[in-house]
């Protein structure tokens, strides 16, 4: 999911003001400043506002912050439970319960503005894999290294040498 013009949902802490943009001047008002309400775009401290007016929202329909990354959060419900992830405006779900992830998507967009994305495939070069008959969920980087290698003219280069076997396969007996 997506927050539309995110961080003009944070509040300003302090009195900001700024000249009127051009274009919406008032006439015979034009010394006039601009009280600042709300956080905009291009403001030191947007991010700051955003990420916290974000969290007290959040918490307020019980989910919990991780103390580890505080990006993610999570809320349980009986044997349900969902977790969310937020990098700077997009957010992530994942839960074992599609009805609790819907209900979330719902009240989400009755506190912020959202555009629901679909399936997530990709976020931050990381693709995002599933296959469902199997109950599996993985991520991989290589389209983000094959870009890179691209852009450096690397791509034809010979593998190197690993610190760690080649191919080594993970099964969930290992856990």
């Amino acid at each position: 999911m997506d927050v539309k013009t995110a961080f003009l949902n944070g509040f300003v802490e302090e009195d900001i003001f700024m000249d009127q943009s051009e274009g919406f001047t008032v006439v015979g008002e034009e010394q006039k400043v601009c009280h600042l309400q709300r956080s905009i775009y291009g403001l030191k401290q947007a991010s700051r506002s955003w990420n916290t007016r974000f969290d007290e929202v959040i918490r307020g329909y019980d989910f919990i912050k991780n103390d580890y990354d505080p990006c993610v959060y999570k809320k349980i419900s009986g044997s349900l439970i969902a977790y969310l992830v937020l990098y700077v405006d997009d957010i992530l779900l994942i839960g074992n319960d599609v009805k609790m992830l819907g209900d979330i998507k719902v009240w989400l967009s009755t506190q912020f503005s959202m555009k629901d994305m679909g399936e997530a495939s990709y976020i931050l070069g990381i693709k995002i894999y599933r296959d469902r008959s199997r109950r599996l969920l993985g991520l991989t980087q290589s389209s983000y290294i094959e870009k890179v290698l691209k852009r450096f003219k690397m791509e034809h280069s010979k593998r190197g040498l690993l610190p760690m076997r080649h191919g080594i396969k993970l099964s969930k007996k290992q856990s």
